[in-house]
């Protein structure tokens, strides 16, 4: 189970629906979860809004999107064992006012989906589209909140439960998507000392997203172009890669794709992106 995370805008769901395909692509049984939002994971997919039921995308490849009264009725019966009999859509709306309210409610239930997914065993690979670095840690960090706060039972048995599996190295990992800009990499640097004083999940790395190629020219190479609608792009991009150039050095080594021009919808980024995964582990 591994958890994709960035600050927002960086591509986060592109670089998981890329895994998602070239892993399905590699004779995996793949499922994608969208955690938060659901309209980034689809959208990279190329399929119609996901509901909470698992639906397949392709050969080897599901996904499906958390949503809170689902995730709540389904954390009633599975995690807590309330009886099918039981008015579980009463509980849910009984319960959704404390959700939103007590510490840790909300995000146990939600992050309990994917954790239930790896207990089921029913595919190879789960790829989470979670939430942005601002919300991320505060589900990550919910099970063991919920243990802390009660103090026997079913609901502490199970947040110990859950912590465990986020904690377990073989079990679940979080990679890091950002971008060579200020914001992102700060943000993705704030993330990692949390990781350090707070190990809370291993990290499996950090991904840098929208990396724009050599132009191959020098400043002064650029100013000897004749003036035009060519000199001013090569301007614009020799001094957006010189700003990159600057946070890349900042970025921990991984992976780094490419700023891909002239690609018009999320579903042939997500593809060409699965393609330059080449052979990479």
């Amino acid at each position: 189970m591994t958890f994709v995370s960035g600050k927002g805008g960086v591509g986060k769901s592109a670089i998981t629906a890329s895994l998602a395909l070239r892993d399905a692509r590699r004779g995996k049984r793949v499922l994608v979860i969208a955690m938060s939002e659901s309209i980034g994971a689809a959208t990279h997919l190329a399929t119609e809004p996901l509901s909470y039921e698992p639906r397949r995308i392709r050969s080897g490849l599901d996904a499906l999107a958390v949503n809170k009264s689902d995730a709540l009725d389904e954390y009633l019966r599975l995690q807590l064992r309330v009886p099918r009999a039981a008015p579980t859509k009463v509980l849910t709306r009984a319960l959704s006012v404390l959700a939103e309210t007590a510490p840790g409610i909300r995000e146990i239930v939600t992050i309990g989906k994917p954790v239930y997914e790896l207990w089921r065993g029913a595919y190879d690979i789960i790829l989470v589209d979670a939430p942005p670095l601002g919300q991320l840690f505060s589900y990550l960090r919910a099970p063991s909140t919920i243990a802390d706060l009660v103090p026997a039972g079913a609901i502490r048995a199970q947040a110990e439960r859950m912590s465990a599996a986020l904690e377990d190295e073989g079990s679940a990992a979080l990679i890091l998507v950002t971008t060579p800009e200020e914001l992102p990499v700060r943000e993705t640097q704030m993330a990692l000392e949390q990781l350090e004083d707070e190990p809370v999940i291993r990290l499996a790395g950090v991904i840098t997203n929208r990396v724009l190629p050599e132009l191959g020219l020098t400043g002064e190479q650029v100013e000897t172009l004749p003036h035009g609608p060519y000199r001013a792009a090569a301007r614009h991009h020799h001094l957006a890669q010189s700003q990159q150039l600057r946070w890349l050095d900042e970025v921990p080594a991984g992976p780094r794709f490419p700023y891909l021009f002239g690609i018009h919808t999320a579903g042939e980024v997500a593809e060409k992106l699965a393609d330059l995964w080449g052979e990479r582990p």
